[in-house]
């Protein structure tokens, strides 16, 4: 679906913020991108979707070098920037003028997508809060039925009901021929669903890994005492003692919380690897 290899990209010559940079996405999964605010989350996105271009190296989706900006492929990716705007227009002149860009759009989907974001119908777009319109743009962007789903921060502005339904609706939305790449720093709010993990420190990534891998690999615990540096991987202190990540040597499955396994990857990162390339 997405294969990036050897990126380099700088926003000045001196500086980089990528170097040779590689990734590679397949069909079929809900990816969440983590990473610290700086760490090029967004910029990564960009390249993926053509907006910007690598310096050096290719970046590959749908077999189509995103540099060309082929029809075929644009038909296919839908990206809902973090920060963004809406014309002047009402829903449905929105759907008439944007909908045939998509040959696979659904009308009568995304009109129940509507009815279940509970967005106001055939107003104008700007005269909607933030929160509706971004519920108004993941409505269309699942309706597309496009192959790419790119979002960047989905979740912000959406109320807590909100947050469920747009849980709901993209885990329903997924199939095999679908990918969605997902970046947030609001963890809680996507636990449930990104899989696999991505995470993006100081221009790399560092770490990428299934659920599956991750909950044999690592263990969580909760313990009334400060534990030592050397039995753990991570530890803070939470309501109650303390929250520790740990190497799981029962090579059972436990269920991993993401944001001590995002603080345990940056501020670990070579016991991890280690601990992730063993047989």
């Amino acid at each position: 679906m997405i294969t990036m290899k050897d990126v380099t990209f700088g926003y000045t010559k001196k500086k980089k913020l990528f170097s040779d940079l590689a990734l590679d996405l397949s069909e079929g999964n809900i990816y969440g991108l983590l990473g610290k605010n700086g760490a090029g989350k967004t910029t990564l996105l960009k390249i993926m979707t053509g907006l910007m271009f690598p310096e050096k190296g290719t970046c590959r989706v749908l077999d189509f070098d995103v540099r060309e900006r082929n029809v075929a492929a644009l038909r296919e990716l839908f990206l809902i920037p973090e920060d963004f705007s809406v014309p002047n227009l009402k829903s449905r002149q929105y759907l008439d003028l944007y909908s045939p860009l998509y040959p696979r759009f659904d009308r009568n989907i995304m009109e129940s997508y509507i009815q279940e974001f509970e967005i106001p119908e055939n107003e104008s777009l700007t005269a909607l809060s933030y929160g509706q319109k971004k519920k108004f743009l993941v409505a269309f962007a699942l309706a597309t039925d496009c192959r790419l789903l790119v979002f960047d921060e989905p979740t912000n502005g959406l109320d807590i009901p909100s947050k469920s339904q747009f849980r709901k609706l993209v885990a329903s939305a997924l199939t095999e021929n679908r990918t969605f790449v997902i970046s947030t720093h609001q963890v809680r709010d996507m636990e449930r669903i990104i899989d696999p993990v991505i995470i993006l420190d100081e221009g790399s990534i560092i770490f990428q890994q299934d659920s599956g891998v991750i909950g044999k690999k690592l263990t969580i615990s909760l313990t009334q005492d400060k534990p030592a540096d050397d039995e753990a991987l991570y530890y803070e202190k939470v309501l109650g003692g303390w929250a520790v990540i740990s190497q799981n040597k029962r090579n059972n499955h436990t269920q991993i919380d993401l944001e001590l396994l995002f603080n345990a990857v940056t501020r670990n990162k070579d016991r991890i690897t280690r601990i992730f390339m063993e047989d």
